[in-house]
């Protein structure tokens, strides 16, 4: 059994809370800009006076709603502005945030309310409100619903912000403060509910003394992107623990934060906000790549880009063996003018680095982007453990793991290769649920991840897959399909895939093409336009098949010949959110693309492959 720890950095007063830090650099630093929010399509600053104000006078309205101290109270929302400013609001009330993804379903917003006792929720828009309306007969205890935008029927009616304001009228700050000074670092901060790649949600109990460490520990660890004055554009959901973390922890070192709700205007948004360092899941980075390759390629530079691609891997592989040589120096330089600037430039030139997490990024991605200068920090974490507990560093990043155990934390290998985990960062338990809580977390601390990993002797850590997705052949081979994935999803034309093969005779694969790359390889290749993005005509086309077999061989390279892929089907349609086949995370639920693929899935193995035995 292999273990590694890192003692810690940092600690936690017993008194403290989660809150404490909005109102210190309310009190110290009043003038800095803690945010910049986009209005009528201008950046507007808020100061932190500006925004201990408005919380102060939401969470008023709130305990003068009837919100008690330690009253649970659901968000609902995209990531913006006011999201932040309603999960310190019900902090600062002495409250619990119960965040809830916007892309929810009815029947999935009914159980988190149920099951946290929300007496409340805060939702963005209409369509919110709507599906809350269709469960809250089910909901005894949710009180009220408050809508953060007015509806288009009634477009002068009071915002959300506004009613509480005006509620919380006769309440005073004073109130307010007491009400947060009485909150203790071992009270519960945040509800958040896993989002269920199988089975029903857990709700993960988080205290203030998990987030306050998460946020010390993980700003102290990359200083070189929390400081005053450096700035991020979120944009992934806050309702996930990754984004939040991340919210908290620029609040706590005053670093300015943007939001942007709408993915498709992230680019233009990244170009006007120009941040200092990126926050994202792997998928969000293969895209660029994927993205800009696509681009290359169909305006007759293909080449280029990819000899500048691998130009930038072999030089990131060459800063780890003592150092490029004069050819590969003159050859970067030349294709950072011709390739890596735009590139960078494309997310606002400021950038100096990056931090991925929720899914592994994979070694070749992670060379190319620290390759072109935009170095990608990848860790490792979970909604159970307040986001990151591993993470590579500036100093200290070795591509393809996702770091060693922050400071205050340990990582353990068990026999079977599961990953533990040990750490004041490490939640207490599952809401109302103790058989589950039982099986994740032993009575000295360690908690079971469900991951597959190794650690090596520096105490960096690599995942390989997740316990239960271990594929297990009919020949007694077991195969992690993460590494096959993620090298499939590297080309550009792939858009999601599974890999495939338990009490199989083979290892097999499911893949979708990517709808934004479909139609230049159509013009490329004289195929009819289709349907948008939809490849439903295309799935026995040869020349597509040609075109990702190579991209299997390729991937099969990563692998002994018994985990190599056999055969593959093409998808007629992408997976997505809105499909019940991703997460909010655009992680794949393996559980759900089984199930409603099983006629594919049953086709691959009607028959035995073609010149195999």
């Amino acid at each position: 059994m292999r273990e590694f720890s890192v003692p810690a950095t940092v600690s936690v007063d017993a008194e403290e809370s989660l809150c404490d830090a909005l109102f210190a650099n309310a009190e110290q630093h009043p003038t800095d800009v803690l945010f910049r929010r986009k209005v009528d399509g201008s950046w507007v600053e808020v100061t932190a006076a500006e925004f201990a104000e408005q919380v102060t006078r939401v969470a008023a309205g709130l305990i003068a709603s009837g919100v008690a101290a330690g009253d649970r109270v659901a968000l609902l929302s995209r990531t913006r502005y006011e999201w932040t400013l309603f999960d310190y609001a019900i902090l600062a009330a002495g409250g619990v945030t119960v965040p809830i993804y916007e892309t929810s379903a009815p029947d999935q917003i009914s159980w988190i309310l149920s099951d946290s006792g929300a007496v409340g929720i805060v939702v963005e828009a209409a369509e919110h409100s709507a599906s809350v309306e269709k469960v809250q007969a089910d909901l005894p205890e949710l009180r009220t619903v408050w809508q953060i935008d007015p509806s288009a029927a009634a477009p002068d009616a009071p915002s959300a912000i506004e009613q509480l304001r005006g509620l919380g009228t006769d309440t005073t700050d004073e109130v307010v403060h007491e009400r947060r000074r009485a909150v203790r670092a071992d009270d519960l901060c945040t509800l958040i509910y896993t989002s269920g790649t199988t089975g029903r949600p857990k709700g993960c109990e988080l205290t203030h003394r998990n987030m306050l460490s998460e946020v010390r520990t993980i700003s102290t660890t990359i200083p070189e992107l929390f400081a005053r004055g450096d700035s991020v554009l979120l944009f992934l959901p806050l309702a996930h623990v990754f984004g939040k973390a991340i919210q908290c922890g620029c609040l706590y070192t005053r670093t300015i934060v943007g939001h942007s709700p709408d993915v498709k205007n992230l680019l233009p948004d990244l170009a006007e906000f120009k941040p200092t360092f990126l926050l994202a899941v792997p998928r969000v980075f293969e895209k660029v790549y994927n993205g800009a390759r696509l681009r290359a390629h169909n305006d007759g530079k293909g080449k280029i880009f990819d000899a500048a691609a691998e130009t930038a891997i072999a030089y990131s592989k060459a800063l780890d063996a003592g150092g490029p040589g004069l050819v590969l120096k003159a050859k970067h330089a030349l294709f950072d003018k011709l390739v890596y600037g735009k590139l960078r430039a494309a997310v606002g030139g400021n950038v100096k680095a990056a931090v991925s997490g929720s899914a592994p990024l994979g070694a070749r991605l992670g060379h190319f982007f620290r390759g072109i200068g935009l170095r990608v920090l990848e860790g490792y974490g979970l909604t159970e453990t307040t986001a990151g507990i591993t993470l590579n560093t500036l100093d200290a990043q070795r591509v393809g793991s996702v770091g060693r155990p922050v400071p205050g934390c340990a990582a353990r290998i068990a026999s079977d290769g599961e990953v533990l985990l040990r750490g004041d960062i490490v939640f207490r338990g599952y809401w109302h649920n103790e058989e589950a809580t039982r099986e994740a977390l032993e009575a000295d601390g360690w908690f079971h991840s469900g991951d597959i990993g190794e650690l090596d002797d520096a105490g960096y850590l690599t995942i390989t897959g997740r316990k239960k997705e271990i594929i297990v052949t009919a020949g007694g081979k077991n195969v992690a399909p993460a590494p096959l994935e993620d090298r499939l999803r590297a080309h550009p034309l792939v858009g999601q895939c599974i890999v495939i093969g338990d009490q199989k005779p083979y290892i097999s694969a499911l893949v979708t093409i990517d709808p934004e790359a479909l139609p230049g390889w159509r013009e490329r290749n004289g195929k009819p336009a289709g349907d948008g993005g939809s490849a439903a005509d295309l799935v026995e086309d040869e020349d597509l098949r040609s075109e990702i077999a190579t991209a299997v061989e390729e991937a099969n390279q990563a692998v002994s010949r018994a985990e190599q892929i056999r055969k593959f089907r093409i998808l007629p349609a992408d997976f997505s959110e809105a499909g019940g086949e991703l997460t909010p995370t655009m992680k794949v639920k393996r559980k759900v693309v089984l199930e409603s693929h099983g006629d594919e899935i049953e086709a691959l193995y009607s028959q035995a492959p073609a010149g195999k035995d």
